[in-house]
């Protein structure tokens, strides 16, 4: 693109490629809506006001244009889509660039799965952002398929469009001090550092933003987020698939407040995506609850361009990227027109960019656990009162529950929904397997079994019985990673994740009718909680309260230390 010809267009001496006329401009710098033309120039916006030539004049007839919506905490992975399929399922519906930590795929194949998003992304309409990863793997309690150390850090900072460090869960070695994570944060001293702080409040949060940490997304009570504001985080308001933060929030955004937040959505399934939306979706909601339309609109535009320092995105005025996007109504935000720098991406709910599911060989072979029998499942009890996990319904966060049971060899007990959690350790064939009880799956008979496991994504099953676990885990190996249930010593349903046993190499339509399938094939084992795949991914995430299981045993979150 050429500087001087776009002040030409602005000018008026030159034509516009695209003058977008009678538009009803959302101006989220000045909350206000003004109706006027919108002259593009390449990949720029060159000027708004009374524009008329250009090559192509497309009138917008009085419908709305507003920034294209940008989503600043997403683990593209949790969609279990190809980044491809991701872009094909999330652009119809407004969203034009994405902030993504990539530390799922980074936990599994290191710089090979970073380089392999990277590469995808640059042939797709919209813009990918990355966030380095910072906590791979996430602590010293389980076993990784890779590591990132400082070195690396400072390495991948230089990489292009990495706008800043991934979110910090390791929040006991940032209050603490430990000596790797200290050196990770100062490498990231000049860039933006995401958070991940949940529950922290009075001086360990204080301990925590003392790191130049200034974001949090874990934040699920009103008065936490209060006290987070206060000092001094900006606070990114998740609304994911097994992630519902955003009614509690809600009344934290103000005129005073709003500059200070932004709407994520951190896990959100494929399922999702297709039948709710993304951004799009956060904002409907938002709406809903009574927030104010072009307020809500900020807080996916303006607000998220300006953390990450992106000033050329997230506002409709001259000299932006021209990401954009259409709709007619207000309140329901029904995208029509997507533009990505100045192209049109969608259009109609309809893709118009690339689509293909292409991986490198080496990250379709990533199941590698030592072989086991049945006998390697036997959890010997020897306490009278043994530490269960306890989910918390439309929450990840976890109760510890101290529950008097049988000294022994345990046997899951479906009268008091305790059922049996095991993960297997699936990178380096070290044969650790963590045993476990949970409570609040509702198993009655089978399991379920998954090789997306938060965030060392090692094998994680829940079930009712040896038999049926140990079904699951060789049907995932088959598969080469995936999700499944089984019943009656069978694999009833499955959805195979080949691509480091996160991501499928399917059509985001099959992925998700396979999902549906899978859930409802899942609900038939009992009476399950809504998003139960989702829940069983981060029962195995050691840095969210209070009690989860990895491949070395029971870990105390709080205590942060294996405890069986």
């Amino acid at each position: 693109m050429s500087l001087s010809h776009l002040i030409a267009v602005a000018r008026g001496d030159k034509p516009a490629d695209i003058v977008l006329k009678n538009a009803r401009i959302v101006n989220v710098l000045t909350g206000s809506i003004e109706k006027g033309n919108v002259a593009l120039y390449g990949d720029h916006i060159a000027g708004v006001g009374d524009y008329s030539e250009a090559e192509d004049v497309i009138d917008l007839k009085g419908n709305y244009l507003a920034p294209g919506f940008i989503d600043g905490h997403v683990h593209i992975e949790s969609s279990m889509l190809h980044p491809a399929q991701f872009a094909r399922t999330v652009v119809p519906h407004g969203t034009t660039s994405v902030s993504t930590d990539l530390h799922e795929i980074t936990n599994v194949a290191g710089l090979d799965g970073i380089r392999f998003v990277m590469n995808c992304s640059r042939r797709l309409p919209m813009d990918f952002f990355f966030q380095v990863a910072s906590c791979v793997p996430a602590t010293h309690m389980e076993t990784s398929g890779a590591a990132i150390g400082t070195a690396e850090i400072k390495r991948l900072l230089k990489w292009k469009n990495n706008v800043g460090l991934g979110e910090m869960m390791n929040y006991p070695g940032v209050i603490h001090g430990f000596t790797p994570v200290i050196s990770a944060l100062e490498a990231a001293r000049e860039h933006v550092i995401a958070g991940h702080a949940p529950g922290l409040r009075g001086r360990q949060l204080n301990a925590y933003i003392a790191g130049n940490i200034d974001s949090d997304h874990e934040t699920t009570e009103l008065e936490e987020g209060r006290e987070k504001l206060a000092r001094g985080l900006n606070l990114m308001v998740r609304e994911g698939t097994s992630e519902k933060n955003l009614a509690t929030l809600l009344p934290l955004i103000t005129d005073k407040t709003w500059p200070r937040f932004m709407f994520v959505s951190d896990d959100r399934s494929c399922s999702d995506l297709i039948e709710d939306g993304h951004m799009d979706a956060i904002v409907r909601r938002a709406i809903a609850l009574g927030l104010d339309p072009v307020r809500a609109i900020q807080l996916v535009t303006c607000n998220p361009a300006h953390y990450f320092r992106l000033y050329d995105l997230g506002r409709i005025t001259p000299g932006a990227r021209a990401n954009l996007v259409t709709f007619s109504n207000l309140k329901e935000i029904d995208i029509d027109l997507v533009f990505y720098h100045g192209r049109p991406a969608a259009r109609g709910g309809k893709y118009l960019g690339p689509s293909y599911n292409a991986a490198p060989d080496k990250l379709l072979h990533s199941i590698n656990y030592k072989p086991f029998d049945a006998e390697a499942l036997q959890l010997k009890i020897k306490q009278e009162q043994y530490p269960v996990i306890e989910l918390i319904p439309g929450q990840i966060v976890t109760r510890k529950k101290m529950v008097k049971i049988d000294k022994g060899l345990f046997q899951p007990d479906i009268s008091r929904d305790l059922l049996k959690a095991v993960v297997i350790e699936r990178h380096k064939a070290t044969g650790n397997i963590g045993l476990g009880v949970v409570k609040g799956f509702g198993i009655r008979d089978g399991a379920i079994a998954s090789t997306i496991a938060h965030d060392s994504h090692n094998i994680v099953a829940v079930g009712s019985n040896d038999n049926d676990i140990l079904v699951a885990v060789k049907a995932i190996k088959e598969m080469r990673g995936g999700l499944v249930v089984c019943q009656g010593g069978k694999a009833i349903s499955r959805l195979p994740l080949p691509i480091c046993g996160l991501l499928s190499t399917d059509d985001a339509a099959e992925v998700s009718r396979e999902f549906d399938k899978l859930e409802k094939t899942a609900a038939r084992l009992g009476k399950l909680p809504p998003a139960p795949f989702a829940l069983l991914s981060f029962i195995a995430l050691p840095v969210i309260p209070e009690l989860r299981i990895t491949d070395k045993g029971i870990v105390d979150v709080v205590q942060f230390k294996i405890i069986s």
